[in-house]
Parts: structure tokens; sequence; C-alpha cells
């Protein structure tokens, strides 16, 4: 490996331009592109400054110049593309979700410590300026003993059938899409749930239109949760604890501007961060750093969670009725 750490992207599709921006404005070496055909490869690194286009998935895991594959694919191909990048050496970050179920999930897990390789999902939001100064607020003891999270992740989404987001064969509807981002925030706050109250409406094509959630943990806390694809909501979250409350500004799971209020309501402090591009590029930051450590877990986002996340969200599609093809 040279000293730079030389990225390849897998897919190209529109989550995979929005992270290849970031990636390129914050200097980062991206060294080669995949995509079914050379003509959407070649595009595609034509527009990034790419040296290398693949007209394959297996051509990029063989390639001796990539050291990290972000993979970009939609959700039930997660799996099968990150055994191919671990197989090859490369280490690997996922878009989230990390995979469409649990027991992939663990797979690629187990797969990737094997073989001494990193695997981090693409939770961006979870290594965003305010979510690191969140955590500095609440390891402070600011508010005091935080009890609750409320949080959603809506958007009036694409309603053609052949949409991504509306097919079941792809994965889709608001849960894995949307209500990870808040479901994974309860996790970083209280861990796994023990209780689970889940409700949802669907679309015609069978997945999920709007699913709300309350979850209870060991602690006596709760999380609610609300994701949409048909309805565009405030996309706020608030932390409550017995000292005071956290309050994030629309859009809570992007950079945006969080505001610290006591008890009495006074807002004792506001921070927010002025950053180049969309911010995906600080998750990068994290496995770059986490490789060069030749550690194989980060300890903002460890594996093991990123498992527990997945089963959670399993049980809640569970309790929903919700079933993928070939599960």
């Amino acid at each position: 490996m040279t000293d730079a750490i030389r990225w390849g992207i897998l897919a190209t599709g529109g989550i995979a331009h929005a992270f290849t921006n970031d990636l390129v404005l914050g200097g980062f070496q991206v060294q080669a592109v995949a995509s079914r055909t050379q003509a959407s490869a070649d595009a595609f690194a034509a527009e990034f400054g790419i040296p290398t286009a693949h007209p394959s998935y297996e051509a990029l895991a063989a390639d001796p110049d990539v050291d990290i594959v972000y993979i970009s694919t939609p959700h039930p191909f997660h799996a099968e593309n990150a055994h191919l990048m671990l197989n090859a050496g490369k280490h690997v970050l996922i878009e989230k979700p990390i995979t469409l179920n649990g027991r992939e999930a663990r797979e690629v897990v187990d797969l990737a410590a094997s073989k001494g390789l990193l695997v981090l999902e693409g939770m961006w939001t979870r290594f965003l300026p305010h979510m690191v100064r969140i955590r500095e607020i609440l390891a402070a003891g600011t508010i005091g003993e935080v009890h609750t999270l409320i949080a959603d992740h809506t958007q009036l989404l694409p309603d053609a059938p052949e949409h991504r987001l509306n097919s079941m064969a792809l994965g889709g509807g608001a849960l894995l899409d949307l209500g990870i981002y808040p479901l994974t925030f309860a996790s970083e706050l209280f861990g796994r749930p023990e209780t689970i109250l889940a409700t949802a409406t669907f679309k015609p094509t069978g997945v999920d239109a709007q699913v709300a959630t309350t979850f209870r943990y060991p602690g006596g806390q709760i999380a609610q949760t609300l994701s949409a694809s048909d309805t565009a909501g405030p996309n706020t979250a608030t932390i409550l604890g017995t000292a005071g409350r956290i309050d994030i500004d629309r859009v809570w799971y992007a950079p945006t501007t969080i505001r610290v209020r006591d008890s009495a309501n006074k807002v004792i402090e506001t921070f927010s961060a002025q950053i180049t591009g969309r911010g995906m590029h600080f998750q990068a930051v994290e496995a770059e750093k986490l490789i060069r450590a030749g550690k194989i877990s980060s300890d903002i986002l460890p594996v093991e969670e990123m498992v527990a996340i997945m089963e959670t969200l399993d049980a809640v599609r569970e309790q929903i009725g919700l079933r993928y093809p070939g599960e």
C-alpha cells in the first residue's frame, strides 16, 4: 500500500456521485470506478478525473491499485458486493444500510474480521461535526441524564412503481432508506431496545410508505421515530434530558445547527460548522484513520453495533409484516 489510501467506487448512481464529489473536494485519492458497463464507468471517471474505469465489479476487485472500495449499489446487493471485495483483500465502506438484514450483516462483519479488513457502514451522519459536538455535550452532562429521543426522516419522494424506492426486489421502502437514520441515532444514544412497537402504511407495490416506532431501553429511555417517503416533514430531532435538551435543526441528519437549552428553555449553546461539500467525506476520514492504525472497527460506529441495528430493523419489519423477496 502506498502512503495515500486509494479509493475505488463500486456503482455509479446518485449517491456514488455525491460521495465521490466530496472525496474529490476533500483531496482524497480516487483511483478507480466500476460499473456494469464500460460506458457508464468511463463517463463517471471523466466527470471526476478518476484514472481507471472498470466495466465490471470483478475487475475492480482485481485492481491492485485500490485499497478500499465504496459500495453504493441497492441494499440487496451489498452483501454480495462486500464479499467480492473482502475476498479480494479490499477494505469496504458500504452505503447504508450495510446489508438487507441482520443475517447478511453478520456474515459480512465476520468475513471482514477473518481477513483482517475494515468494514464500515456509510452512516455518514454519525461522523458530522454537529454530531461530534452532541457527543461531547452529552458526555459533559450538560443536559443531565438523557431520557428521550424524538426524530423523523420524512420526504416526499417519487411514487412511480418502477423507482428503486418503491421496488420490493430492490429493498425499497421508507424504513431501510430513511428510517435507518433516526434508528441509528437512537442506537448511538441508548443501545439495543428491549421493547419495540412499530406500525406502518404501505404502497401498492408492497413497500412501506410510513413507519412509526417507539423503542424502550433497559435504562427506561424511550425513542420515538417516524420515517416516510410519501410526506415531507420537519426532519428535526430533539434529545431530552433531566437538565435540558438539544434541538437539532432541519435537516438534522445533514450538516446543520444545534441549540442546547437548559430546563428553563434558555439557549446556552448554539453550534454549527461550515463545511465543504455535502459532508460525506467525514466517514472517509474515519475509514482512512482506521486503516492507517490497523483497526477493523470504528469506536464511533462499531461493527457489532452495525449488526445490532440491522437486527433491530429486522424486528421492526417483522412487526409491520415486511419481507423482501428471497428472505
